[in-house]
């Protein structure tokens, strides 16, 4: 099996789906605006340093789905998709995308971003298997909380582990394209990584390693 693993935000993206769902709510009055706004600026802010407490962050960030029922928020959610995700889809993302497909990779997404964002996103892109940071769901219900590990920094090595005990062990080759520092941990795993339009941090730490450097803008 060849694997091609891609970063959702900022890689695909030409955005953060995680950030604008927090717009999104701003918009639409389900949460207060003044207070959301300053956390949701505060969290991205650590996000980019490096300094993200994630286990703080998605108590923050999953709070919304347990105030609301799930009718209302799959409804926000479609909204949501067609006027702050479909925008920012990168062309050249879906024709690297299109480019492992057809060299007969395995497609896989992974992102810190919950799944109840991301999964649709996922099926919109036509990549079968994602790896998400899950939120809890019980009795009908999202709880607020996490279940299991969240698929950021180090999570996503081990989240990725657990997927390969499951579907064969090992690939024979793989890829893994990312934009962001927090993602050196992944990157330094798998055979080819590849930064894509990187922030600072990875741009150097690409630029050291020799990998190659990687524009979907």
């Amino acid at each position: 099996m060849k694997l091609a693993i891609f970063d959702l935000d900022n890689t695909l993206l030409a955005g953060d789906s995680d950030y604008l769902w927090g717009q999104y709510l701003i918009g639409r009055g389900a949460v207060d605006a003044a207070i959301y706004e300053r956390e949701n600026e505060r969290f991205y802010t650590q996000y980019k340093d490096g300094t993200l407490d994630i286990y703080e962050f998605l108590r923050f960030q999953l709070r919304p789905l347990a105030e609301h029922d799930t009718t209302t928020l799959h409804a926000w959610r479609e909204e949501y998709l067609q006027r702050m995700i479909q925008p920012i889809i990168l062309a050249k993302g879906r024709a690297l995308l299109q480019q492992h497909r057809d060299e007969g990779a395995t497609l896989m997404i992974i992102t810190a971003t919950n799944s109840f964002i991301t999964s649709p996103i996922a099926r919109a892109l036509g990549v079968e298997h994602l790896i998400a940071t899950e939120p809890e769901f019980s009795h009908g219900r999202y709880t607020g909380r996490v279940a299991g590990t969240p698929s950021f920094r180090e999570g996503k090595v081990e989240r990725l582990r657990q997927w390969l005990q499951t579907h064969g062990g090992t690939p024979s080759a793989s890829w893994f394209y990312s934009d962001s520092h927090n993602d050196i941990p992944l990157l330094e795993m798998v055979d080819h990584p590849v930064a894509v339009d990187p922030d600072p941090s990875l741009t150097q730490h690409a630029t050291h390693k020799a990998w190659p450097i990687i524009s979907l803008r």
